[in-house]
């Protein structure tokens, strides 16, 4: 009798999942993010790189102010820079390495305005 009670027990396993009684909110909306990027290719031996020297049929890509956008981030060939390797004012990005990207290689500053 006792060996029935406890095959009961196992093959009629009662599961019960707790409930949660809860409602989705949000304290306040999404800020809304902009995301603007400057696309140039390098030559070899340039490491200052302006508006001009953007690749064109990307549509109008200038190269923001730091004070325009809350933060940057280069890639240089799809590497990410760190923030020592490069300057950046309004319409010119400086490049502070000893040595220049190579020829053909992609540099993309990406900005971005919250």
């Amino acid at each position: 009798m006792i060996n029935k009670r406890r095959s009961d027990r196992y093959n009629n396993p009662k599961i019960m999942l707790p409930t949660i009684n809860s409602k989705p909110f949000r304290a306040k909306l999404p800020a809304k993010v902009r995301v603007y990027e400057y696309i140039a290719i390098a030559n070899g031996y340039q490491k200052n790189f302006t508006d001009k020297d953007a690749v064109k049929g990307y549509g109008n890509h200038q190269i923001l102010s730091c004070k325009d956008v809350s933060f940057m981030n280069l890639f240089i060939n799809a590497v990410l820079q760190p923030e020592m390797n490069y300057k950046v004012d309004e319409g010119i990005l400086i490049l502070l390495t000893e040595d220049a990207p190579i020829e053909g290689a992609a540099v993309i500053l990406q900005m971005i305005k919250v």
